[in-house]
């Protein structure tokens, strides 16, 4: 029986569309080459953030990332940055009576901009806020308690194999691989996403295979 839903951020309930083109245009790279940076790195099994430093050799990420504040281009999450599926999908979940809750590898802000949308669920965490982040046990830790039920009756919901399916079953819990997202559709037939207790295409598959046993 599954009583918490926890669901990962990027990739998995937000697009990163527009937050890789919003850098290209600030490192005055083209957009496509910034996301096909992008693409490297990941098939690499590196950062994102090494893209960056590939499309500008030798910048100060964490630099950028203030200039970018100072110039008044901070982060934001906007409705239109959801998948289609997040919102008809968790409110589905909460329609069967599961406790669903959101939790990723996110800055504080990015917290704040969650709790701002509104959305139907009954928490939302970042490693930010806990000082913990995936894979850390510590973050598997943090999400268990947050949901209030045991580990195997909590499921974590992400695209990342490694940080989010591998992580989370060795933590106890059990695990969803959405299959979206660089990271998700890259690695979808590896060993870690094949831990994946279910394995996704979107949101809303997921909900049908709770709805039609609950694990």
């Amino acid at each position: 029986m599954i009583d918490v839903v926890a669901f990962d951020v990027g990739s998995t309930l937000v697009r990163e569309d527009r937050y890789w083109a919003s850098w290209a245009d600030w490192l005055g790279v083209p957009r496509h080459t910034l996301s096909a940076l992008v693409g490297a790195v990941v098939a690499q099994g590196r950062e994102d953030g090494d893209a960056i430093r590939l499309a500008r050799p030798g910048v100060d990420v964490a630099a950028e990332r203030r200039a970018w504040d100072a110039a008044g281009r901070r982060e934001w999450l906007e409705e239109r940055d959801l998948y289609p599926d997040v919102r008809p999908a968790l409110g589905a979940l909460r329609a069967l009576g599961v406790r669903v809750v959101v939790a990723g590898n996110q800055p504080v802000r990015t917290g704040e901009l969650l709790r701002g949308l509104e959305l139907p669920v009954d928490a939302v965490a970042t490693s930010g806020e806990w000082g913990v982040a995936k894979p850390d046990a510590g973050f598997f830790e943090r999400v268990v308690e947050l949901g209030g039920a045991p580990p195997d009756r909590t499921v974590y919901v992400g695209d990342h194999p490694a940080f989010d399916i591998r992580a989370a079953r060795a933590a106890g819990l059990r695990a969803a691989h959405v299959r979206r997202g660089p990271w998700g559709h890259l690695w979808a037939a590896g060993d870690d996403a094949a831990r994946a207790d279910w394995r996704v295409s979107g949101l809303g598959e997921l909900v049908e295979a709770l709805r039609d046993g609950r694990g």
